[in-house]
């Protein structure tokens, strides 16, 4: 059964699913970041999420621009949505954020038990523009399967009345 689910006759649809999970997840990390002072406070340059054992919480630890320790919180993680699996836009490794060496934060990512969040990412982050974007590539994802099964033959994008307002 997992073969006739796996061709590309549901391609868009997969891919519509992996994109909704990469906003979920961003906008999860927006949010959750949030709820602690470090999202506010610009003198936090980079937080690490420590993946411990249990599953109930996440121990983060906010660093300055010198790699130094600032403070720590713990996130309760009451529901398993509520987790802070690792965000690619706003890892340290993707956005190319300096790691000070031999500084607290250098010491925390040679540990390899977490992920660095670089907060600077973090506060450019606009989430309505992420959703309206992540909207726009679902439902073309979806179009491109119906498409290719012929439910759709083709698609007129643009607001409505564009035309009128226009001439």
């Amino acid at each position: 059964m997992h073969d006739a689910l796996s061709n590309d006759e549901f391609h868009g649809f997969h891919e519509a699913e992996r994109l909704m999970s990469h906003h979920r997840s961003r906008a999860r990390v927006r949010e959750r970041l949030s709820c602690t002072g470090f999202l506010s406070d610009h003198d936090v340059a980079a937080v690490h999420v420590e993946k411990i054992s249990r599953a109930d919480r996440a121990l983060l630890s906010a660093f300055d621009r010198a790699g130094r320790q600032l403070r720590g919180d713990t996130l309760y993680v009451d529901d398993p949505n509520q987790r802070l699996d690792v965000a690619p836009e706003f890892d340290h490794d993707y956005t190319g954020m300096a790691v000070p060496d031999g500084s607290d934060l250098a010491e925390a990512v040679s540990r390899e038990d977490g992920w660095v969040v670089d907060m600077e990412a973090l506060r450019e982050y606009d989430l309505v523009e992420d959703r309206r974007t992540t909207q726009r590539a679902v439902f073309l994802a979806h179009l491109a399967d119906m498409m290719n099964d012929g439910r759709a033959r083709g698609v007129v994008l643009g607001r409505f009345g564009d035309s009128e307002s226009s001439s």
